[in-house]
């Protein structure tokens, strides 16, 4: 096709749209002047263009038919009235044959200030369809915000009543019977039973077995603050002290944790990195030296008992497990568990249990090694100062996180937890737009995210994706999560972190353009539809892993080993010098 036969398209097609209309019409009186005075016209056009040999200009043919009508103007015109009188006939044939011959004065500007026109027409009815279903989902979206905080209200006073009976039933017990005042305050003292330290059934949930329970063998232990010298206040733990109207922060303890045990430790369970023909010939050595030294029992997985069995049958005795039943009573049964791999066989172990978890003795055999600060060819030293004791350990918190669905009444409407030791990563996944999140904190709204995600990490995680998306490092000892954005669009977006006593809800909008997905930890990916949401609070139950030295000094040696932190060139003395 030419670029003639273009343009002849391009201008038949817009002026198919064009309109000429023709008012002329009225009755066939000598006073017709004007519309106002006939009491009925019709108006008929035809249209159509006429073949000129692709020329840019169009002839038409416009025919116009008067009509006469019959009747008094002054009265209505009824619809026998309103019938052709006459016949049809043309005003002026001579004027209708030198319109058809001549062409219509209309140009190309003509033709494409209308379309423009045409275009800013449907460019403002596009605009409001998107607005007024934008609202729509706005009003939803408010909807059901308000249901959540409604059904919120009416928990927390159903909880508050509920304990006001309580109160009012437990005032009068007390009232009937005095008796039973010291029993409560036994209870009470029972429950802070560490005044010089931390509650091991407290953060670990450990504490002494039940004795009436004859099948938990575990090993019962209890954390302390450790101290530096002898002049360090130890038993000061209160965080604010106010004295002569002076507000003044109490002097307390390094907070390093020691671990003591108060029973020798039965039971061990071993993780190992699979896939590695050095861990499983530590891993067989290790198991040997702690049966026939140590005395102790054993659990591995299923796959190692497997390899340890083919390899030989003196390995009867190491036990294992069959379903994840019998994994989520292994906290009862375990007294410590040691894991022969890397950061990621750590993850794995503190993954396999869902409340409490054990202390964890990890071994380097990976490749960074920011929560493993033993080494493999000592292991005989080091698991014989962990089963004597006292070890300084790390509390590492976790982030307990769950999905509620759009569809969801409450947040109480979720599946299962999960709880993650690293992050949890809210990524846009294979789509190519952008991820849209609104934030909140504590229901307070904190901003809305537009970029690549979102990761909310925990301190031990520090280190590890948030660290690569331009996150601070954090003591793993130091309570918070960090909110991290990943490639935000935005210059002003910087990384936050927030106190560890708040819960992080992140909503994907209704009008999104596209899903999210969600990892905890890397692993378990979920997909996250418009209206869905992640919520996400601080763990009670942290990881304590065993230090080499302590927290702070192993912690310091991982990023100086690990990422090389600031290392560069000394700078020579022999320049010049201020004098």
């Amino acid at each position: 096709m030419t670029s003639e036969d273009e343009r002849f398209n391009f201008n038949l097609s817009l002026s198919l749209s064009r309109f000429f209309f023709v008012s002329s019409l009225s009755h066939g009186s000598e006073q017709a002047g004007s519309l106002g005075n006939c009491d009925s016209f019709f108006l008929l056009i035809f249209f159509f263009p006429i073949d000129c040999g692709h020329s840019v200009n169009l002839r038409f043919s416009i025919v116009v038919l008067e009509f006469e009508f019959s009747g008094n103007v002054s009265k209505p015109c009824s619809q026998s009235e309103n019938a052709i009188a006459g016949s049809v006939s043309l005003s002026s044939d001579k004027a209708v044959h030198e319109l058809l011959q001549s062409p219509v004065q209309s140009s190309d500007d003509h033709l494409m200030e209308f379309s423009e026109a045409l275009r800013t027409v449907a460019k403002a009815l596009r605009q409001a369809a998107e607005g007024k279903a934008s609202a729509k989902a706005e009003a939803a979206e408010w909807r059901r915000k308000y249901e959540l905080e409604r059904e919120r209200n009416l928990r927390l006073e159903h909880k508050e009543q509920l304990f006001l009976e309580n109160q009012k039933d437990l005032d009068d017990v007390r009232t009937d019977n005095p008796a039973n005042q010291p029993a409560l305050s036994n209870e009470k003292s029972e429950r802070c039973c560490a005044k010089n330290g931390i509650c091991s059934h407290e953060v670990l949930k450990d504490g002494r077995s039940d004795p009436d329970s004859p099948t938990v063998r575990k090993a019962s232990f209890k954390l302390s603050w450790c101290c530096k010298g002898e002049q360090s206040d130890q038993y000061k733990h209160d965080v604010v002290s106010f004295e002569k109207g002076n507000i003044t922060t109490a002097e307390r303890s390094s907070k390093q944790i020691s671990l003591k045990w108060e029973s020798c430790p039965k039971t061990v369970l071993i993780l190992t990195k699979p896939n590695s023909v050095s861990v499983r010939n530590l891993c067989t050595e290790m198991i040997r030296w702690l049966r026939e030294q140590k005395k102790l029992d054993i659990y591995v997985e299923p796959r190692v008992r497997g390899e340890l069995l083919t390899g030989s049958s003196y390995f009867n005795f190491v036990e294992s497990w069959k379903d994840d039943e019998e994994i989520s009573s292994l906290h009862t049964k375990v007294d410590i568990v040691i894991t022969l791999g890397g950061d990621g066989t750590v993850l794995w172990a503190a993954s396999m249990f869902k409340g409490p978890v054990p202390p964890i003795v990890p071994f380097s055999l990976g490749s960074l090694g920011f929560m493993t600060p033993f080494y493999s060819e000592n292991y005989k030293e080091c698991l014989e100062s962990v089963l004597k004791g006292p070890i300084s350990i790390t509390l590492r918190h976790r982030l307990i996180c769950h999905v509620v669905r759009a569809a969801a009444k409450s947040d109480q409407e979720t599946k299962d937890q999960i709880l993650v030791l690293n992050e949890v990563t809210i990524d846009r996944g294979i789509s190519s737009f952008l991820t849209n999140l609104e934030c909140y904190c504590d229901n307070s709204f904190v901003t809305s995210v537009q970029g690549d995600g979102l990761i909310l990490s925990t301190t031990s995680g520090s280190t590890a994706y948030s660290l690569a998306a331009g996150g601070s490092m954090v003591h793993p000892q130091v309570p918070g999560i960090l909110f991290t954005p990943i490639c935000p669009h935005s210059l002003s977006f910087r990384p936050l972190i927030l106190p560890e006593y708040v819960t992080l809800r992140v909503q994907i909008p209704s009008n999104t353009r596209s899903p999210a997905w969600a990892s905890f930890d890397g692993k378990d990916r979920k997909k996250l539809e418009p209206g869905d949401a992640l919520v996400c609070s601080m763990a009670p139950w942290p990881v304590p892993t065993a230090c080499l030295v302590d927290s702070t000094n192993d912690f310091l040696r991982s990023i100086h080993e690990g990422l090389h932190w600031n290392l560069r060139k000394v700078q020579s003395f022999d320049g010049p010098r201020d004098t």
